[in-house]
């Protein structure tokens, strides 16, 4: 298999695109379908197994791994990780040939990794640089900058950019492991503090 082009953009000759709107440097792996309709950004890694349907939105730089079924509402900001067979889901009362349906869209922001095998429910919206642990059952909103892991997932802490556990530093602060950054406590999660 050649190398993915440096300009423009890669589509293995096993994938489906039904999609021009494709960023430079983006790679589309074997068995992909995308629909018309999807918007993917720059720098995009989408392994194989991924389908998306029409209007799903993945920022620059995202991975998605093995196995991820993007529903319509569901939008991926710049720099999300999702692992594999993480599942999506875009309906709270799920039920088969119902027309009469309402779609509560996903909202995953920006920096966000999602873990192996998590669930993310209709509605929930994961926040910035939050790190979601393997197998985890997301049925709630996520603060920035939350370590939630369990079914159903709970916060057990705070990570920062890089996804390390960030330490209490008795202020009512939280500091990075190695002491150069500092996060304040806010009503939608940390707030990185500036200096």
């Amino acid at each position: 298999m050649p190398a993915p082009p440096i300009t423009g953009y890669f589509v293995h000759p096993a994938a489906l695109v039904e999609t021009s709107e494709i960023g430079e440097g983006t790679t589309v792996w074997a068995f992909v379908h995308l629909l018309p309709g999807v918007r993917v950004g720059r720098n995009c890694n989408i392994c194989d197994h991924c389908f998306a349907e029409a209007g799903v939105v993945l920022g620059d730089n995202v991975t998605l791994k093995c196995g991820i079924y993007l529903w319509r509402g569901t939008t991926l900001e710049d720099d999300v990780f999702v692992g594999p067979n993480v599942v999506f889901t875009n309906d709270v009362h799920p039920r088969s040939k119902n027309t009469n349906y309402t779609l509560a869209p996903v909202l995953i922001r920006r920096g966000a990794s999602l873990g192996a095998n998590s669930t993310i429910l209709a509605g929930a919206t994961v926040g910035r640089y939050a790190l979601v642990g393997i197998g985890s059952v997301v049925t709630r909103n996520v603060p920035d900058y939350a370590l939630v892991y369990g079914n159903p997932a709970r916060q057990h802490g705070w990570v920062d950019e890089a996804g390390e556990k960030l330490l209490a530093d008795g202020t009512g602060r939280w500091r990075s492991a190695d002491g150069q950054r500092t996060y304040l406590e806010t009503p939608t999660g940390l707030q990185p503090e500036t200096v």
